[in-house]
């Protein structure tokens, strides 16, 4: 009989308790996730296209693995959090990962890569491991709230996976909100993302409109504070951009992934303004600019 994920809580790493959860991907992301789960008490299997930054949660007591399919041979939960689709393909598929999966295991694909790239995911776990159950998780958060544990997990998959993700989640997010069947999660993200990619180009805009007509910066900061054009995500981008500071939170080459992926997958409508952003932005990444945060979209503004 094959297992569910409630029958099984896996090996225990150490004293820690609870489902096991293995972590592909050490990028700001998942390597945050990675030591929320072990703050929580949870066992945690490690691996990265590079060895070092799986040995540095090896520290914090992780068990980091050459391998994706030795780390996740023992894991109740798998989350892969991976730069691109193809990334994922090739860890899943190309390197044996999801055939090293356990009956009754929950993968939990957590890193943006947009719904088309998620159906033929699920499609390929059916095909190949129907024992598996497959969750589209991506999370909306930044450095900032991956670190603090606080994401927002919008999730997408079976309700048999559920029970054994719940303290996962828990633990690297402030809340889940389950959708339907996997690929809602990712559609959702690429709405939100895109909304997102709205404020930060026009935070960038406004500042520059603001200097040409001589508008003190802490007006801008004023009316973004309170009252009804408040918002606290363009504040908070704003500031790096007075300030000067583009220490990537999420940096500018990621949320240009997200554009295309976003309009990509509305094809059959004109998005005209995420079409111009998405050009703009590239140009910015076409100048070493990609590595930075979003807020680097105040660059290539000045005067004509």
């Amino acid at each position: 009989m094959t297992d569910t994920p409630q029958d099984r809580t896996g090996d225990r790493t150490g004293d820690r308790t609870g489902p096991r959860a293995a972590v592909l991907g050490m990028g700001t992301m998942g390597a945050a996730m990675a030591r929320n789960l072990l703050r929580a008490g949870l066992p945690v299997d490690v691996w990265n296209r590079t060895p070092e930054p799986a040995a540095a949660l090896a520290a914090d007591g992780a068990v980091a693995h050459e391998l994706p399919a030795s780390a996740v041979a023992h894991a109740d939960v798998v989350i892969t959090m991976l730069a691109d689709a193809d990334a994922v393909q090739s860890v899943a598929f190309g390197q044996g990962t999801l055939a090293a999966m356990r009956p009754g295991t929950v993968w939990a694909q957590m890193g943006t890569i947009g719904p088309a790239a998620i159906d033929e995911l699920a499609a390929e776990v059916r095909d190949k491991r129907p024992d598996v159950y497959f969750v589209d998780a991506p999370v909306s958060g930044t450095r900032g709230p991956a670190e603090a544990g606080e994401l927002l997990i919008l999730a997408s998959g079976p309700e048999q996976a559920k029970p054994v993700l719940e303290p996962v989640f828990d633990a690297i997010g402030r809340k889940t909100k389950w959708l339907g069947p996997a690929g809602a999660g990712s559609a959702l993200k690429l709405v939100m993302n895109s909304w997102l990619v709205f404020l930060v180009e026009g935070s960038a805009e406004i500042l520059a409109l603001a200097d040409s007509l001589g508008v003190d910066h802490a007006e801008v900061l004023d009316f973004l504070g309170a009252g009804n054009l408040a918002s606290p995500f363009a504040l908070a981008k704003v500031r790096k951009m007075e300030s000067g500071d583009d220490s990537p939170d999420f940096s500018l080459q990621w949320a240009l992934k997200d554009i295309r992926l976003a309009l990509s997958a509305a094809s059959d409508r004109r998005l005209p303004v995420l079409d111009a952003i998405s050009e703009r932005w590239q140009a910015l990444v076409d100048e070493s600019l990609g590595g930075l945060d979003v807020s680097a979209a105040r660059h290539g503004l000045g005067q004509a």
